[in-house]
């Protein structure tokens, strides 16, 4: 008789799980020497709204943390280095009926293993306006939004997910889409979600960090297993990128609660080593953490004193 132990040898390896980038960001902070760990947001219920109307009827938008391009503020192409001085700091809009050139160099993807080439693997306005030509949804809104990456929960919860709220229902919005990117990005967009949701917008956040977005509880949840900054698909892979924006809208329809998650059964690649490199202390020498140190704090003067243009 055959034992179920036998078929131990089958199971995926240990380390072929979502990345815990709660616990990998406060080691990495920790060991370039910020010592005093960040508290990310911690939600143990979340608001919940059903569609007031069907989908095919429904008004949908997309809020993103993307960037758009300027040409003047350096490297923002794919591979560039994290550019802190492509960063904004307020809530923004574009006209969906356009074009849009967003970029992903200002906050911290996954580097080593995506190269930030394929925008539609974070931006995915062209595949909802395919949607509304197909009557899968009612129309696209006129606007989308961008939401700052920011560190302060009280700004996002105060002032930016309340303006998103606002220009959400200037255009009266019956649903809403949200793409992060970084992990901060993950918690951001999160903020926003629970906030939209509490004042009659109902929301779906598409994303690559589970651990943060399921502690801060969010109404919605569709996890894609990919490396950060593909929260909407694989790069230069139209099928994928239709078949993980169809995956949301139908969490949209379906969730029966608040808090559910779906995850995709797409696979970044057969072999998930890659899952290994993310801001893992334990593949980084002394003199690469010394470097990233002073990397990361040039690039916060940067930041700063781009932020303080922007005020």
């Amino acid at each position: 008789m055959t034992s179920p132990l036998d078929n131990r040898a089958s199971f995926a390896p240990d380390d072929d799980a979502p990345i815990p980038y709660m616990a990998r960001t406060r080691e990495y902070y920790a060991a370039i020497g910020y010592t005093t760990p960040y508290r990310w947001a911690h939600y143990v219920s979340a608001p919940f709204q059903p569609l007031r109307k069907a989908l095919a009827q429904s008004r949908i938008t997309i809020i993103t943390t993307a960037a758009p391009f300027d040409p003047a503020k350096g490297d923002q192409g794919p591979g560039a280095k994290y550019n802190g001085g492509a960063k904004f700091y307020s809530v923004y809009d574009g006209d969906t009926s356009k074009k849009h050139d967003l970029r992903i160099s200002h906050i911290a993807y996954d580097r080593v293993h995506t190269s930030a080439e394929d925008s539609g693997t974070w931006f995915p306005l062209p595949q909802l306006l395919r949607l509304a030509s197909e009557k899968r949804i009612g129309e696209v809104a006129p606007r989308f939004f961008g939401a700052p990456t920011n560190r302060s929960h009280r700004v996002t919860i105060e002032t930016d997910a309340p303006e998103i709220l606002a220009r959400c229902q200037a255009d009266r919005v019956d649903a809403a889409v949200l793409v992060p990117n970084c992990p901060v990005c993950h918690q951001t967009v999160s903020l926003v979600a629970r906030h939209l949701e509490e004042n009659g917008i109902p929301t779906v956040v598409m994303g690559c960090a589970k651990d943060i977005v399921e502690h801060a509880a969010v109404p919605r949840f569709l996890f894609s297993d990919f490396p950060l900054g593909n929260s909407a698909g694989k790069p230069h892979d139209a099928a994928s990128q239709a078949f993980t924006l169809e995956l949301a809208l139908r969490l949209l329809e379906t969730a029966p609660s608040a808090q559910t998650t779906v995850q995709s059964p797409l696979r970044w690649s057969a072999d998930a080593s890659w899952k290994r490199d993310y801001n893992n202390v334990a593949a980084l020498s002394a003199d690469e953490l010394a470097l990233r140190r002073r990397e990361f704090d040039a690039q916060k003067e940067v930041a700063r004193t781009v932020r303080g243009t922007a005020a």
